[in-house]
């Protein structure tokens, strides 16, 4: 009988630790998800995208730039679908969260591949009867000169300042 009651006394010792290691994540994550603004992403606001202090030169030149008045940062680097536009915010949050938290970004900030191509489906979604000629459809990126190619200071203005 002594071999029964320790096997459930070691039990209850495993489920007070897990239920403590659960707490402390729950508790680190919450505190965290709140310092860092957490529900501010998932708006569309602009300022959102200066949480983090490197964004601040590419959000003063926006507030500067051309389109300022007509795109804030979610309509040109996010896709414009619902569930692609999720997905994609989902994808850069958790890489943006890991590069910021362990400082291991590429300095000056670059946008990458994946979001460069969502970067010029977004120009196209608002520009393409302009362009329809002289731009080949998503797709044929061997064949592609991506927009910002030549208009680079379109969204965030001259390129100067920390984070450039």
């Amino acid at each position: 009988m002594g071999a029964a009651f320790d096997t459930g006394k070691s039990t209850a010792k495993g489920l007070v630790l897990l239920a403590a290691l659960v707490g402390m994540l729950a508790g680190i994550g919450g505190f965290t998800f709140l310092y860092a603004e957490g529900l501010s992403y998932m708006s569309s606001d602009p300022k959102a995208c200066v949480n983090c202090h490197i964004m601040q030169p590419q959000y003063e030149g926006w507030q500067k730039a051309s389109h300022h008045a007509v795109a804030t940062c979610v309509d040109c680097h996010l896709p414009h679908s619902f569930v692609r536009k999720w997905i994609a915010k989902g994808v850069s949050g958790f890489h943006d969260s890991k590069a910021f938290t362990f400082q291991d970004f590429h300095e000056p900030i670059m946008i990458g591949p994946a979001m460069s191509r969502i970067l010029q489906e977004s120009c196209l979604h608002c520009h393409a009867a302009l362009v329809h000629d002289l731009v080949p459809q998503p797709g044929n990126e061997a064949d592609e000169v991506r927009c910002v190619h030549c208009h680079r200071a379109v969204g965030h203005g001259a390129t100067t300042g920390l984070g450039r």
